[in-house]
């Protein structure tokens, strides 16, 4: 998918909503535990539920890899489920890897090729030769972890080196990598107050931002200080919405909560084409 892609669907649902897909076996009702894919029946029903008011799922491939095979099947007809019946949603495995160049081609390969995923999230810790196989795939999009929403983001990323925090530096110098157009980065909703100069290093990229609803982020501020003209931005929640319920009506409340915030989006987008 195309960012331009992205930016339409966007503009089409009023809505610059991700769905993160982290699935607990101990959180999910205990119903689905009759099902022989649980996991995947829950993602199933939580898809249906939401994918009107939502532009991207997110799974996070640790809460598959945790279950072994039957976790990353899941997985697989998960995405499957979603390219099939969606699509036009922007897809992000939230697999945070890393690695030396070869070992990153393959991570590319079996999210954005054997998967066909849209996107991956990516550690930029060992650089740029790290980070370059996975910018080598066409209409994909790898998503640098730039400032996260947890509290050890203080140990490295906002520590300066040379006067320059490190996050601004990994800012900057990926914006000299091969590709680099197809990069987004993961901002924290925690962390609004940086919004405002992150935006003066990528004014126009991407940002996955999570952190709004159970961690505590303020959609209103990551929209005043992160939003560019094309949005430029998409706003995760994962538990806040998947675990709203956790009954037979689960899927519907998910979709409650979904739309909740798909209201808030639609009043900040209408604010900003008439403003």
């Amino acid at each position: 998918m195309t960012t331009q892609q992205l930016v339409t669907e966007i503009k089409r649902k009023k809505s610059f909503l991700c769905i993160g897909l982290d699935v607990d076996l101990q959180k999910i009702p205990k119903h689905l535990l009759k099902e022989e894919d649980p996991i995947f029946s829950f993602n199933k029903a939580i898809i249906d539920a939401t994918h009107h008011l939502c532009v991207a799922y997110k799974p996070n491939t640790a809460f598959y890899e945790a279950y072994g095979i039957k976790g990353w099947k899941a997985l697989e007809k998960t995405i499957n489920y979603i390219n099939e019946k969606h699509p036009e949603i922007f897809t992000i495995a939230d697999a945070k890897r890393g690695d030396i160049g070869n070992t990153s081609t393959m991570y590319a390969k079996a999210f954005l090729e054997d998967l066909a995923f849209d996107s991956v999230t990516v550690a930029p810790y060992m650089g740029k030769d790290s980070v370059e196989p996975f910018l080598a795939f066409n209409n994909k999009h790898t998503i640098l972890l730039a400032l996260t929403s947890n509290q050890g983001a203080f140990d490295f990323q906002t520590q300066k080196i040379n006067n320059k925090e490190l996050y601004k530096k990994v800012l900057e110098t990926s914006k000299g990598w091969k590709n680099s157009e197809n990069l987004m980065y993961v901002v924290g909703a925690t962390k609004a107050a940086y919004f405002s100069e992150i935006r003066k290093i990528i004014p126009d990229s991407f940002l996955l931002v999570p952190g709004v609803g159970a961690q505590g982020g303020n959609l209103q501020d990551v929209c005043k200080y992160g939003m560019t003209n094309n949005i430029g931005l998409l706003i995760n929640s994962s538990r806040g919405i998947i675990y709203a319920g956790n009954d037979e009506n689960f899927a519907n409340n998910a979709a409650i909560k979904a739309e909740e915030l798909q209201q808030q989006m639609e009043l900040i987008l209408n604010k900003k084409s008439q403003g």
